[in-house]
């Protein structure tokens, strides 16, 4: 596999799960009723954005993680305040635009100053317009326009705060739910793509460049039926018993290949770096394709399953039994990812379901800043009767974020530090 291939394979698989995960939020904020500001792929500086309909949808430069920007969920980034001077734009004696500067360029814009206003319950503007004093509504969508970038209003019934503690806790879970989904979709996948073993046939999965088995004319996806006259069946360790005892003999392999039997002479040869005779190929069982129930069962065995090891992980990461080189950031993700991408449809498949239910899990631990803290703040809320104060949660969120991105620093130290001692 060339080395754009593998770019684009880690590319596909950051994204993917990353949008997933955040159109989990997306889609039940809108179905809430929120207003939706952004809807972000990576961090950082802005490398492609888009506006459609009342979301800017934008693409970041660093390519760890990304986030959908609610209205209410932070302090408005806009703020009018009495005695501000404001050009606005009417239709039908309604506020569509309020205009912070260059109000010479408005044209048709109502120029005045601020005495009163309220852009979140009763949405109104009353205003000094040359001595006189006017009251105008406000449009629900109505746009602020500050130095060429327009924000538009959150009504209150629009800010994530307003929602039911269900709809709210909906938002948060629906990321995580998006990717046990996808998980399960993908192990399903990799069934229907690997297909179900037959344990009485020994199938050829690759063969090694440069090797005896390439040399004899073997290829991946041939069937072994019989060696130096023994049939092998399904018996792997037989195969091997023969090759180790053939040293520099010329062996006859019979192969099935595309339904036709096929006679190939193949000679061993020792390996000098670890004194084992090979012949250079990789064994599998042969396959048969799957049904839509194996495709089930065993996809959700294979979810069960990892997500054991998953949780095993986080309470031997937990309890302190896990080492810093242990550890892997971005770097090694990408260097996993590449080995799984060459290892065939299958194996990257399984790697990229894998990867799914862990950024689920991970997203559901109550670590600050991570979706698992922001359902624990709402669970606290549910039970109490009341929210806790906006600013010593966010303020909560924000060290947990600090230490998340000190602990990225510190794993991509040392997956740089492991790469440079090999």
């Amino acid at each position: 596999m060339d080395v754009l291939q593998i770019i684009v394979l880690n590319v596909l698989l950051f994204f993917v799960l990353v949008t997933v995960h955040e159109w989990g939020h997306f889609y039940f904020a809108k179905r809430a009723g929120i207003l939706t500001r952004e809807f972000a792929i990576g961090f950082g500086p802005k490398v492609l954005s888009f506006v459609r309909g009342e979301t800017r949808y934008t693409l970041r430069l660093l390519p760890i993680g990304g986030f959908v920007r609610m209205a209410g969920e932070d302090p408005e980034i806009v703020q009018i305040n009495p005695g501000q001077r404001i050009a606005v734009a009417l239709e039908n004696e309604t506020v569509t635009h309020i205009y912070l500067n260059d109000f010479d360029s408005r044209r048709g814009a109502l120029e005045g100053v601020v005495e009163d206003i309220d852009l979140e319950r009763q949405l109104f503007i009353r205003m000094d317009v040359d001595g006189a004093v006017q009251r105008f509504a406000v449009h629900p969508r109505a746009l602020i326009v500050s130095k060429e970038k327009e924000t538009q209003i959150a009504p209150w019934e629009r800010q994530f705060g307003s929602k039911t503690v269900g709809q709210r806790a909906m938002a948060i879970f629906a990321g995580p739910l998006m990717n046990f989904i996808l998980a399960f979709i993908l192990f399903v996948t990799v069934v229907f793509v690997a297909g179900m073993p037959l344990p009485d046939r020994v199938r050829i999965s690759d063969t090694k460049p440069g090797s005896a088995a390439e040399r004899a004319g073997l290829m991946g996806g041939d069937v072994i039926v019989e060696v130096n006259g023994e049939k092998i069946g399904g018996d792997s360790k037989k195969l091997t018993t023969l090759i180790q005892n053939s040293p520099n003999k010329t062996m006859t392999w019979v192969v099935e290949r595309n339904k036709q039997l096929v006679t190939k002479e193949v000679k061993p040869e020792l390996d000098e770096k670890d004194r084992v005779i090979r012949v250079g190929v990789s064994l599998g069982p042969d396959t048969r394709p799957a049904t839509i129930g194996e495709g089930i069962s065993n996809g959700w065995r294979s979810m069960v399953s990892a997500t054991t090891l998953i949780l095993d992980g986080f309470g031997k990461l937990a309890t302190l039994q896990v080492k810093m080189d242990d550890l892997g950031g971005p770097i090694r993700i990408v260097e996993f990812t590449s080995e799984q991408a060459s290892a065939g449809p299958a194996q990257y498949i399984n790697w990229m379901a894998v990867m799914s239910l862990y950024l689920g899990l991970f997203n559901l631990l109550p670590i600050p800043a991570l979706d698992g803290s922001r359902l624990v703040f709402l669970g606290l809320e549910a039970v109490r009767g009341k929210p806790v104060d906006p600013s010593r949660e966010s303020m909560v969120h924000f060290v947990g974020f600090a230490m998340l991105m000190l602990l990225m620093i510190a794993v991509t130290y040392n997956d740089i530090l492991r790469l440079i001692k090999g």
